[in-house]
């Protein structure tokens, strides 16, 4: 198939100022081959970023496409509206198998629409209790939860959401600590804690949830939590009879070297979401789920209007699920959790000679995660010239056979949870010398 005269002005590509693009190298992607997207000039370009941070194998892993495809044969859709499909109930057993303390999965389509219905679990959850003035939700300062309207109010960070600040719902957002490069010492976490212990002791009345990100915050900056401070989250919302909703969306299943991260983090969640990585990257799937606890309050007569008034028209899809029960075979078959803990040392260590780099202010790093942030004397790096800084690494990794976007000046490589140590030195190789470049660009 040749590409080189499709007509590509109609799309609209999501977070990309458009202006820029057009004036850019317009790259058609013709078809993926391990870790690698293929161009229709043949070129290969190395995935930084797991393919916007979902995927674990590859592009040609045939155990998954043969489930997909085998689904397709047997029956390509079903709704979930008063029915069950095979490969949804098999999978929310294999879930709850997996995530302990949970007993129901509600099937969505996206990160986004996880965290909504989580949202308006929480909210009906304490309606059904009779305590509806519970309606507040505490969240943490960069966190990002998705794009949808609830996700925002929750997951605020002004660079990307600020156009929008008058329809967001109001919630009230503390400051969190974050594992930073051992330059700056060891990070205190008692004076968040007793922060958010306070609010609780005045407002726990008002408040329904609060929701954080399993681990660590990504998109909001490569915030990476100190050990122990979600446990003390957890503590403090069964202090307060608090909702905890936590967000494994991209965090879970092997990102920061643990498939279930709440698990490793000593937490003990009552709504928690996952999506990305659960189908490999293979078809967009996403669930939420729950503890017993909160799911009896949504059981009664049917005119007592007490179920769950939310749904999705792809809600548990069998060819989603069929990917995500492979995918979760191939985890346990091929110990994907050993595997990326191994290739997290190694990758711990290439990152090391960025801290040499003047302009590399901190480097933050856990498992399969990185975040670098640049900054020029002790200020954010935003620009190269009159291009943002971001856009600029993006086209010169791009020019070195390597994909990858930042978020603003921090430099973010999230490589492929099953990525070889060649293709993942490539990709750090790549990118420190297009920093060291940029340094020198800069005196």
């Amino acid at each position: 198939m040749n590409s080189n005269n499709l007509d590509k002005r109609y799309v609209w590509h999501p977070y990309t100022q458009m202006k820029l693009w057009n004036n850019s190298d317009n790259i058609t992607v013709q078809y993926g081959n391990g870790f690698n997207f293929i161009d229709s000039n043949k070129r290969r370009y190395l995935d930084g970023i797991s393919n916007m941070w979902c995927n674990v194998w590859g592009h040609d892993r045939t155990e998954i496409l043969d489930s997909m495809k085998n689904q397709l044969d047997i029956l390509p859709h079903s709704s979930l509206f008063g029915l069950v499909n095979e490969p949804s109930a098999k999978l929310a057993k294999r879930l709850i198998t997996m995530a302990k303390g949970m007993t129901k999965v509600f099937y969505s389509d996206n990160g986004s629409t996880a965290i909504e219905a989580a949202l308006k679990i929480a909210t009906q959850y304490w309606n059904n209790k009779g305590k509806s003035q519970k309606k507040k939700f505490i969240c943490l300062k960069n966190g990002y939860h998705g794009d949808t309207i609830g996700c925002m109010s929750v997951g605020y960070v002004d660079g990307y959401f600020s156009p929008y600040k008058s329809i967001l719902l109001k919630t009230i957002k503390v400051d969190s600590p974050t594992i930073r490069h051992p330059k700056f010492g060891p990070q205190e976490i008692e004076q968040y804690v007793d922060k958010i212990e306070n609010i609780l002791k005045r407002i726990s009345s008002k408040i329904s949830g609060f929701v954080m990100e399993s681990g660590a915050q990504i998109a909001g900056g490569v915030n990476i939590y100190p050990e122990g401070f979600q446990k003390k989250i957890s503590d403090l919302c069964k202090k307060y009879d608090t909702l905890l909703i936590l967000d494994e969306i991209a965090t879970g299943f092997g990102r920061l070297g643990n498939m279930i991260e709440y698990r490793a983090q000593k937490s003990e969640p009552d709504i928690v979401c996952f999506a990305k990585a659960l189908t490999g990257g293979y078809f967009p799937l996403a669930v939420t789920l729950t503890t017993s606890r909160i799911f009896e309050q949504f059981l009664g007569d049917y005119w007592d209007k007490r179920q769950l008034f939310h749904g999705h028209t792809f809600t548990g899809h069998p060819v989603g699920c069929a990917a995500a029960l492979t995918n979760l075979d191939l985890y346990e078959r091929l110990n994907l959790i050993r595997k990326i803990r191994l290739n997290s040392l190694v990758f711990d260590k290439l990152l090391k000679r960025f801290s040499e780099l003047e302009i590399c202010y901190d480097i933050r790093n856990k498992g399969m995660l990185c975040g670098i942030e640049l900054r020029k004397e002790n200020k954010p790096l935003k620009t190269i010239g009159k291009m943002p800084v971001g856009h600029y690494i993006a086209k010169e990794s791009l020019k070195k056979g390597v994909y990858l976007r930042t978020l603003g000046n921090i430099l973010t490589i999230i490589p492929p949870l099953a990525i070889g140590k060649e293709d993942l030195t490539k990709i750090v190789d790549t990118e420190y010398q297009i920093v060291e470049n940029l340094q020198k660009k800069l005196k």
